[in-house]
């Protein structure tokens, strides 16, 4: 019983310094994730004007609401443009860091150095010269290079059968080079994925006689799956915080607004954030680990 108590005391200490290690992360998160994130909903249905003496809040309740998707002219397609930017960019973004990872994994000559030049456009992307990057284009621009890429005959094909995909592409293929710099963090992620499996599954399977794409297809694919979610939710909110998202645009703008701008900037912050949430299940429910979901059951 003595023994017991002392266990028990011994892991109440190690909690409590666990605790007074993590305290300084819990108060940055109360004061700048949770307080955030409360006054936001809170000013999701109000309007927020800014006078001499302060901020006057107005509770409207669902006006925001009703004039983000009623009323603003701009919102809508906004989001509509979002969905159809975010997926297959995200798609891609998973699809090319992964071969990258795994490539870049196979390889032993020059490995540290390949990898360093992967992750450098991490470094930089943080700093003015990635929005120098998305804005360096005019419209024009993007116009007359869709119409070159328009008349590549594998996209003729692909138009004829559905025009709205063959744009999908040339959206893909003309901004391919700043999908690549999104790919730095989740090529190091893949990598230390790949880096976790155990050798001796792949020479049990060499012993077996299993090729190397059934080797891809029965073990690494599997084992790299739920990774592969981590992966997806990262790309998903990296991507968002960026100019390519309209939405974040629109959201910038009325933050910047001063008369009623906060209390839409809100609105349209939760709206977003919901369609966010929306995509990141979709991809928990196709990347679940199915099995272990099975066997608890």
């Amino acid at each position: 019983m003595a023994k017991k108590k002392k266990l028990i005391t011994y892991q109440q200490r190690q909690n409590r310094h666990g605790y007074r290690f993590m305290l300084p992360w819990i108060i940055g998160f109360l004061i700048f994730t949770a307080f955030p994130f409360v006054a936001t909903i809170v000013l999701s249905f109000t309007e927020v004007r800014q006078t001499v003496l302060g901020f006057d809040i107005t509770f409207i309740g669902l006006d925001n609401y009703i004039m983000a998707f009623f009323e603003n002219v701009e919102f809508v397609p906004a989001m509509l443009a979002f969905l159809g930017m975010i997926i297959p960019y995200t798609f891609v973004i998973v699809i090319l860091s992964f071969i990258l990872a795994y490539l870049l994994n196979k390889i032993t000559f020059l490995r540290g150095f390949l990898r360093t030049i992967y992750f450098l456009p991490v470094i930089i992307m943080s700093g003015p010269v990635m929005y120098q990057l998305i804005d360096s284009r005019s419209y024009s621009e993007r116009v007359d290079s869709f119409l070159g890429f328009s008349n590549i005959f594998i996209l003729q094909m692909v138009a004829s059968y559905s025009k709205s995909f063959a744009r999908i592409l040339i959206g893909i293929f003309e901004e391919l080079s700043i999908i690549l710099w999104f790919t730095g963090i989740p090529i190091i992620l893949f990598i230390n994925g790949l880096q976790k499996i155990n050798p001796s599954l792949y020479e049990a399977a060499q012993i077996d006689s299993a090729n190397s794409w059934q080797i891809l297809w029965k073990i690494t694919i599997p084992i790299i799956k739920p990774l592969v979610l981590v992966v997806t939710i990262f790309t998903i909110a990296n991507l968002g915080t960026f100019s390519i998202n309209p939405v974040y645009d629109l959201i910038k703008k009325a933050t910047e607004n001063t008369s009623g701008g906060l209390g839409i900037a809100a609105t349209f912050s939760w709206i977003y954030s919901f369609v966010v949430l929306i995509i990141i299940g979709i991809a928990f429910l196709i990347f679940r680990n199915k099995e272990k979901v099975r066997r608890h059951y």
